[in-house]
C-alpha cells in the first residue's frame, strides 16, 4: 500500500509532466538549440541583373557557394530595375528568410525597405555595390570592390601605357548604370588621378553605356561621329569595351593602337580581346563573391554580426595586354 505522503509526491510528478507536454504542444514553433543549428539558413538574394559576363559569373558563383555551404537560397533577377528589387526584398521579409542579400541597381532609395527588414528583424548584407543611407545600421556588412580604387588603378594603368607622354590625350569614357555606385566611383577615381598626373589628359566624351556590350557599342559609335581625335577610352566594364571595339573597327580604326583602351573586370572574353592587343589593360573586379557572401551569412545568422568588418573586400590584380595570354587559362568568368 502507498502512503498519503508518496502519493501526493507521485501525483504532484505526473501534473508537472503534464504540464510540461502542454506547454510544448502550445509552442510548436520553439526549437532546442541543436535543432536551431542543425536547421539550415534561409538567404534571400536579390540579384540586379544578367547584363554581363561578370553579372552571369557573380549569380553563379553565389549559387555554388550558397549549395556547397548548405544553405537555402531564394534567388530573384531585378532585371536592372530598382521597383523589382525592392518587391523582392519585401517578398523575403515576408517569407521570413533568415538573411537577405542584395546587389543594388542604384545607390539611392532603399531606406524605406531597409527599414522594413530591420523591423522584422531579418540582417542585410550588400553584395558588390554599396549604397547611401539615413541609418548605417540598416545593413551589416557590404561584400565586394573598392570601386573608386579601381578607377585610380586604371588612371595609373593608362599612366604605363602612354608611357609618360606630355602632349594633349584625348580621353573618353563609357560609363555604367547611371546612378549605380560603380560608375559613380569608378568616374570619381579615375578623374582624381588624372587631374593629379597630366593636365594634358582631356575626357572629351563620356555617358553611360548600362554596363552592355550593345550600349557600349552604340555609344561609341555616337562618340566617334562627334570626335573622330579620340585618343583613349576609359570603360567602366568589359562587356561595354567589347562593344566599343566593334564601333571603332566600324568607323576604321584599330581598337589598342588608334585608340588605346582601358577597363575594368577582368572577363574571359576581356582577356581574349587583350591577346589581340584590342584592349591595352583591365583592372580586374572579382565576381566570385559566393563564399565571402555564405561566410558573412552564416556569421549573422549566429548573432555575431558585430564581430563583421563593415566591408569585406574582394582581393584582385591589374593585366596589361602582354600578360593576357599567361592568364587567359585560368580565367573562372
Amino acid at each position: 500500500m502507498i502512503d498519503r505522503r508518496r502519493f501526493l509526491a507521485i501525483t504532484a510528478a505526473t501534473a508537472a509532466a503534464g504540464g510540461l507536454a502542454a506547454c510544448a504542444k502550445k509552442n510548436p514553433g520553439t526549437t532546442t538549440g541543436s535543432d536551431n543549428a542543425s536547421k539550415p539558413i534561409t538567404l534571400g538574394f536579390s540579384q540586379v541583373g544578367s547584363e554581363s559576363g561578370w553579372r552571369a559569373a557573380n549569380t553563379q558563383s553565389v549559387k555554388d557557394a550558397a549549395k556547397a555551404a548548405g544553405i537555402n537560397l531564394k534567388f530573384s533577377d531585378a532585371q536592372q530595375k530598382q521597383e523589382n528589387q525592392i518587391s523582392a526584398i519585401r517578398s523575403y521579409i515576408a517569407q521570413k528568410v533568415d538573411v537577405i542579400s542584395f546587389s543594388p541597381v542604384v545607390v539611392t532609395g532603399w531606406d524605406t525597405v531597409l527599414k522594413e527588414a530591420k523591423a522584422a528583424g531579418i540582417p542585410v548584407i550588400l553584395t558588390d555595390r554599396s549604397v547611401e543611407t539615413s541609418d548605417p545600421s540598416l545593413y551589416v556588412t557590404l561584400v565586394g570592390s573598392d570601386f573608386e580604387n579601381e578607377g585610380e588603378r586604371a588612371a595609373h594603368m593608362l599612366e604605363k601605357i602612354l608611357g609618360g607622354r606630355k602632349s594633349t590625350v584625348k580621353i573618353a569614357q563609357l560609363e555604367g548604370t547611371t546612378g549605380a555606385a560603380p560608375a559613380i566611383e569608378r568616374a570619381k577615381g579615375f578623374a582624381k588621378i588624372m587631374q593629379a598626373s597630366d593636365p594634358n589628359w582631356k575626357i572629351i566624351a563620356s555617358q553611360s553605356g548600362d554596363f552592355t556590350r550593345a550600349g557600349g557599342k552604340q555609344v561609341m559609335s555616337a562618340f566617334l561621329q562627334a570626335h573622330s581625335d579620340i585618343e583613349v577610352l576609359f570603360s567602366h566594364n568589359d562587356d561595354m569595351a567589347l562593344g566599343a571595339i566593334q564601333a571603332i573597327q566600324a568607323a576604321g580604326k584599330t581598337p589598342g593602337k588608334d585608340i588605346q583602351i582601358v577597363s575594368v573586370d577582368g572577363t574571359h572574353d576581356g582577356f581574349v580581346a587583350m591577346t589581340k592587343h584590342q584592349i591595352n589593360g583591365i583592372v580586374e573586379c572579382n565576381p566570385l563573391l559566393g563564399p565571402q557572401l555564405m561566410d558573412a551569412a552564416k556569421t549573422v545568422h549566429a548573432g555575431k554580426g558585430s564581430t563583421l568588418p563593415r566591408w569585406i573586400k574582394t582581393q584582385e590584380g591589374d593585366f596589361m595586354a602582354d600578360q593576357a595570354a599567361a592568364a587567359l587559362p585560368n580565367r573562372k568568368y
